[in-house]
């Protein structure tokens, strides 16, 4: 059986936010609005939470995902969330499905809808990619230090430009990943092959990792529900 199916890791351990997976946002479980967005989806045929934490397993499971028990050694601080897809990816090839494609989403960005997940599997498809991930326009000016010394990253600072008129540059945000199953097997990674940039507007790929974060997305969430 051929399917799209999601993948949401969700280990218990996270130090930053106690019980951040599970943390009310806005009247939900974090990892609940996830959820909501693979069954808005009309394209996703299957929801997988993988994690160790019988807790959350309990919510995901009350919300229709199907639950991959992760092993403990795969859910430390050290661990990739590479080893936790593949290892979903495993088990629910055991059970008879050949995904065509993984989405991989991070609770932690609960700004996505599932239109946005439709979208971007749409332009997957339409560009030939083997991998996808979110993005939003980035306007800064970045700099390093190298041997102690500043440098500037993406631009010269001795011809400063306006920022109109460099070239686009987008900013990573967490929010949604689309790879073929070769990709993850064979590179042991969410991206490669042919990458494709799905962009997000920046309202959009806010990522909790504090509780200055929580409050801010609750913030932005009710604004958007009132």
């Amino acid at each position: 059986m051929t399917e799209i199916i999601s993948i949401i890791p969700a280990r218990g351990g996270s130090k930053g936010i106690p019980g951040k997976n599970i943390r009310p946002l806005v009247g939900k479980p974090l990892i609940v609005h996830s959820i909501l967005d693979c069954r808005e989806s009309r394209l996703v045929n299957q929801t997988l939470v993988t994690t160790d934490d019988p807790q959350i397993a309990a919510v995901a499971r009350d919300y229709g995902a199907q639950i991959i028990d992760r092993p403990a050694e795969l859910a430390s601080d050290t661990a990739s969330s590479e080893v936790a897809l593949l290892h979903a990816l495993l088990e629910i090839e055991k059970q008879g499905v050949e995904p065509e494609l993984i989405v991989f989403l991070q609770c932690t960005s609960p700004l996505r809808t599932g239109q946005d997940i439709d979208w971007a599997i749409a332009q997957f498809r339409e560009e030939g990619a083997d991998s996808l991930l979110s993005v939003s326009p980035s306007h800064r000016f970045l700099w390093q230090k190298v041997d102690g010394q500043a440098q500037s990253i993406n631009y010269d600072y001795c011809d400063r430009q306006r920022r109109q008129d460099m070239n686009p540059q987008y900013m990573e945000n967490g929010s949604i990943y689309i790879f073929k199953p070769w990709v993850l097997k064979e590179l042991n990674n969410r991206l490669g092959g042919k990458i494709s940039l799905f962009i997000m507007p920046e309202e959009q790929s806010y990522e909790i990792d504090s509780l200055a974060d929580l409050k801010h997305v609750e913030i932005l969430m009710t604004q958007k529900l009132s």
